[in-house]
């Protein structure tokens, strides 16, 4: 018989398209994510600088769509062309489309589930405030909250993070994920106090830089900005994977300036975000992985490719799945 309470961890795209299909066939279920909004890398931060409240789609820059389920979805959340035909965008921002998939769901925000305990049919997942938990801080020490049981669990989110959280109940399943690889990706967010003379997207082959994007260019933005997000290349991403977020920065600024010809007036904002599971290396080979004697299973687009479409293409099959189990 399918599990009729599910737990799903992560409500980046393949969560929410999981969720959004699971809940019309009835089901009982329960989101945790560790961002304050959902989206996952599907991301916009939004800052104040200078008097002005500036948005950046530090994530995903752009979707593509080649089936007519995913073209439905962003029809749907009203995304748009940018920056021609082949690619669609957010409106007002790149957030907006999780927003949409979201709608109406229970979700469970800041909360980083640490672990999963029990067993078949009663599993149990043990939260933290995610707030609490900073790399290179101590790791907190308050008692995680339980919450639970659940007939099965749902981890939607990238392979390695999946993996730590299968190593105790399922240590066959996370031995499965260890060979997916992920790319890293430096993303650089930058407020001008004029107009570049670039084109609205630039992208290099090699190099420090991979990709960037005059981010005000796109539809519903404020277009009397003039803000940038400056992609480093995986090769360079990797290479300074480690770097603090100011060093990052710094080094992509000077060869986004160095592209630009040698000079960029002063930014009145910059900040770097590490994204350490940005784009699939190599996937997982299988749609996805669902153990139906144990009730748990993952979901990603590293099960499949790296392109957005690829997470809700797996949701569906592990979907099928559950509902074959």
């Amino acid at each position: 018989m399918p599990p009729k309470d599910i737990a799903i961890v992560g409500a980046g795209l393949a969560g929410l398209a999981c969720a959004k299909t699971l809940a019309a066939y009835d089901v009982r279920l329960r989101l945790f994510d560790k961002g304050r909004s959902p989206g996952g890398r599907m991301a916009t931060r939004r800052v104040e600088a200078e008097g002005q409240v500036l948005n950046f789609d530090h994530g995903a820059q752009y979707l593509t769509a080649h089936g007519a389920a995913f073209a439905a979805a962003l029809d749907a959340a009203h995304a748009q062309e940018w920056p021609d035909a082949g690619r669609r965008v957010g409106v007002p921002r790149m957030s907006s489309v999780p927003r949409a998939l979201a709608e109406g769901m229970d979700i469970d925000l800041q909360r980083q589930v640490t672990q999963i305990t029990g067993g078949p049919g009663a599993w149990y997942l043990h939260h933290l405030d995610a707030r609490l938990i900073r790399p290179g801080r101590p790791f907190p020490t308050q008692a995680p909250e339980r919450e639970g049981p659940f007939d099965a669990v749902v981890l939607a989110m990238p392979a390695p993070q999946a993996g730590a959280l299968l190593a105790g109940p399922a240590p066959h399943l996370a031995a499965v994920l260890e060979v997916v690889r992920f790319e890293p990706c430096w993303a650089l967010m930058l407020a001008f106090p004029q107009r570049l003379d670039l084109p609205d997207a630039i992208r290099l082959e090699s190099g420090p830089i991979g990709w960037a994007a005059r981010d005000s260019s796109k539809p519903g933005r404020d277009a009397n900005q003039e803000l940038w997000v400056v992609q480093g290349g995986p090769a360079w991403s990797r290479e300074h994977l480690e770097l603090e977020a100011e060093q990052a920065g710094t080094l992509l600024l000077e060869a986004f300036a160095r592209h630009a010809g040698g000079s960029l007036p002063a930014p009145f904002y910059k900040a770097a975000h590490r994204w350490r599971h940005a784009l699939v290396e190599v996937p997982l080979g299988a749609p996805c992985l669902w153990d139906a004697s144990l009730g748990l299973g993952a979901t990603g687009d590293w099960c499949i490719g790296a392109r957005a479409e690829a997470a809700v293409d797996s949701a569906a099959a592990l979907v099928a799945a559950i509902r074959s189990s």
